[in-house]
């Protein structure tokens, strides 16, 4: 199978990886690469085909394995040759920790904004595929092994803890701060997100560790229903996600505002 093949069967499975392509070769340069040599990175960072050049292959091979992961295309220049690296990658999950009530809401704003929500819990009384019909998937297990029945944590994972329980909330959240994961929100008010950081301390996690979890979760809406805290959430890993800060749009003073894709 071809590279360019590869990449295709990559975007209709839903995989991630990255098609790199010389488009230019300006004169002078230093490399035996020609326009059209391309090269596949999958997910696991491993190349298939060649730009023609050593040197261009772990340049290209090092942006194919950024920009998955940051999920955008972009033109590179290296040594006087022009790659196009082109992206493909799956929506991104949202695992939910916490079979409560207000974790439906949640799936269904997850869903309607295109991404995979997935709903996690040990007590297969509240989890249920009949109360979370809009989940990806309810998994009734302790943090660890839920984790890795969904193939482990990585850049593309969000997670929100919800369930208000410190023996589940520790848990979940000792696993996740330590993982490779893009965003760890937590429920709670500020005097219980206190309590909850002295617990983990005795845990031994560290305060850089603790320092990524986003807690109270979510953006300041004011929101008070189940559905408008859900947009508190999603709104707020969106945000994080595009690397933006997630204040008013009437506020900023540059940068592209309401931008679709064609």
């Amino acid at each position: 199978m071809s590279v360019q093949a590869g990449f295709a069967q990559l975007a209709r499975s839903g995989g991630r990886g990255a098609l790199v392509t010389v488009i230019r070769v300006d004169d002078g340069a230093t490399t035996a690469a020609v326009v059209g040599a391309r090269m596949l990175v999958g997910a696991d960072g491993e190349p298939q085909g060649s730009l023609g050049d050593a040197r261009l292959d772990e340049a290209g091979r090092t942006a194919a394995a950024e920009l998955m992961w940051a999920e955008h295309c972009e033109m590179r220049e290296v040594q006087g040759v022009g790659l196009f690296v082109d992206v493909v990658a799956p929506p991104p999950r949202l695992m939910v920790f916490g079979a409560v009530d207000f974790a439906g809401a949640l799936c269904r704003m997850a869903r309607a904004a295109g991404w995979r929500p997935y709903v996690i819990d040990p007590r297969g009384r509240f989890a249920t595929v009949q109360r979370f019909t809009d989940a990806e998937e309810v998994v009734v297990a302790w943090p660890d092994a839920a984790f890795a029945r969904l193939g482990g944590i990585d850049r593309a994972t969000f997670i929100a803890v919800l369930t208000h329980d410190p023996k589940l909330d520790d848990a979940a959240l000792e696993i996740a701060l330590r993982s490779d994961a893009a965003y760890v929100g937590a429920m709670g008010s500020r005097r219980a997100h206190a309590m909850r950081r002295e617990r983990l301390l005795a845990r031994g996690m560290t305060e850089e560790e603790l320092g990524r979890i986003s807690a109270p979760i979510g953006l300041d809406l004011g929101g008070l229903t189940a559905e408008e805290m859900a947009l508190s959430i999603m709104a707020e890993v969106v945000a994080v996600r595009n690397g933006h800060p997630g204040g008013r749009l009437s506020a900023m003073t540059s940068g592209r505002i309401h931008e679709v894709g064609g």
